[in-house]
């Protein structure tokens, strides 16, 4: 194991070879960055992770009730899902991924967030395609407790409405299958979604033929690399 790159560990899952690793950036000073890759893209990366969690502060922030249930799409390296058990108003959290090995890294706590996830009693992995169940109402996401309806719901799994990390998802983007996700949600329920891009106005209208209220949260952070603002998006929708 080199100080500066160590690769924790390589699994297959159906959409290739996974793999978690650790390395150090000079730029970072003596921060580990944790990071996956998925074949020969980088899926994930805790470098920057100001949009992850604001998907959950931004999403939580437009729901008005308590006790809350609360969906998770995409474990990735769990800081939405850790941002959003922030919220005391939440009663029961279900991180849904479609990776085992993602799941298994958290729960064998080979990630540091891992260990916060499992010590909190309201966290559920749930393991399946957020896209199958989304689309599944008389199902849903609980495992037991079918057509279960929830407060908010959270996706953080494609790199954008438009560019995805499996291009099967793509017919989730659509008015009647968002529709059917939106009978999961209880009456004022909230949708919201993160995306690597700037509002893409062509979804926000499609998100409108679905939800009464679609709102577009610009999220910037600095990015040492190119020593500029880098910015992501958050759509927060409201049923």
């Amino acid at each position: 194991m080199s100080l500066l790159f160590e690769e924790i560990d390589s699994q297959p899952s159906p959409l290739g070879e996974i793999s978690l690793r650790r390395r150090r950036i000079p730029v970072f000073g003596d921060r580990d960055i944790y990071e996956v890759k998925l074949g020969d893209e980088f899926l994930m990366s805790s470098t920057f992770v100001d949009a992850e969690e604001a998907l959950s502060t931004l999403g939580l922030a437009a729901v008005q009730s308590d006790k809350l249930s609360v969906v998770v799409g995409g474990l990735g390296l769990g800081y939405t899902a850790v941002a959003a058990l922030k919220d005391a108003r939440i009663e029961e959290l279900f991180v849904v991924d479609a990776l085992a090995p993602v799941i298994d890294w958290h729960k064998n706590e080979l990630v540091p967030l891992g260990k916060i996830l499992n010590a909190d009693t309201r966290n559920r992995y749930v393991l399946g395609s957020f896209f199958d169940l989304a689309t599944a109402p008389n199902m849903g996401f609980d495992p037991n407790h079918d057509a279960k309806k929830f407060d908010v719901i959270l996706l953080d799994i494609d790199h954008s409405p438009t560019e995805f990390l499996n291009a099967a998802n793509a017919s989730f983007y659509t008015t009647d299958n968002l529709a059917l996700m939106a009978e999961q949600l209880k009456p004022n329920g909230v949708f919201a979604m993160w995306s690597q891009n700037l509002p893409e106005d062509s979804f926000e209208q499609l998100l409108k033929t679905v939800f009464a209220s679609v709102d577009s949260h610009v999220v910037s952070f600095f990015n040492p690399f190119q020593n500029v603002e880098s910015t992501n998006s958050v759509y927060v929708c409201i049923k």
